[in-house]
């Protein structure tokens, strides 16, 4: 496949780069500084703002799918109407290319931890990193009403993040699967996952069709 990148120089993004490559597809990476990709084969990186859509567009033209790890930054002050709005410039510009299969990274604050209730909203999220989480949440919801993409959302494991214990299993190949609410271990706690099997997990999906207008999860 040729595949639109977004994000691939993000902690998820990259970890998908490498394993689009490493699965010998070819890759265009949307960038704002290609300086931070060194060249490999298979890698054509392209410099472009995400909150452009006709740089989206530009990008993504001749793509069998655009697969998106955006994150407008957790530490950005104005990181909910920046995710939004380069998230909404995404979808944009990925339809005016004419590219049908949209796979994105979204959060696990939009997964259900009770009927009608989302993790995001109760008590014991942590307020530091609500207003992205609320945007991811909020994207997912938008990416819902999109009857012109196959659409597919990843939602990460809930124990997921860099620092995780999962991060040191590296690449398994191996991951379990759910819908809409979160995957637990056996022992109660959240489920985790390395970055290296999220990205299995997301590159899978692009390569068999799968979960085509639907989110899912994934934890070990």
């Amino acid at each position: 496949m040729q595949v639109a990148l977004i994000g691939a120089t993000g902690f998820v993004g990259a970890a998908v780069l490498n394993e689009l490559l490493e699965r010998g597809h070819q890759v265009v990476a949307l960038v704002r500084d290609p300086a931070k990709l060194a060249a490999r084969a298979g890698l054509r990186v392209v410099q472009a703002d995400v909150m452009d859509a006709q740089a989206v567009q530009k990008a993504g033209q001749g793509s069998d799918a655009v697969l998106s790890a955006y994150n407008a930054g957790w530490s950005n002050p104005n990181i909910y109407d920046d995710f939004m709005r380069g998230s909404r410039a995404i979808v944009q510009g990925v339809k005016a290319a004419g590219v049908q299969r949209y796979l994105v990274v979204g959060g696990a604050g939009s997964l259900f931890v009770a009927p009608g209730v989302q993790l995001v909203d109760t008590p014991e999220f942590p307020a530091f990193i609500k207003p992205g989480a609320s945007a991811a949440r909020d994207m997912f919801t938008e990416l819902q009403q999109e009857s012109s993409l196959s659409w597919t959302l990843l939602s990460p494991a809930v124990g997921f993040h860099a620092g995780s214990a999962a991060q040191a299993q590296g690449r398994t190949g191996s991951y379990r699967t759910g819908s809409d609410t979160p995957l637990m271990q056996t022992d109660g706690q959240p489920g985790d996952i390395s970055v290296a099997d999220l990205a299995v997990a997301l590159v899978d999906a692009a390569e068999q069709n799968l979960h085509v207008r639907q989110r899912f999860t994934v934890a070990y």
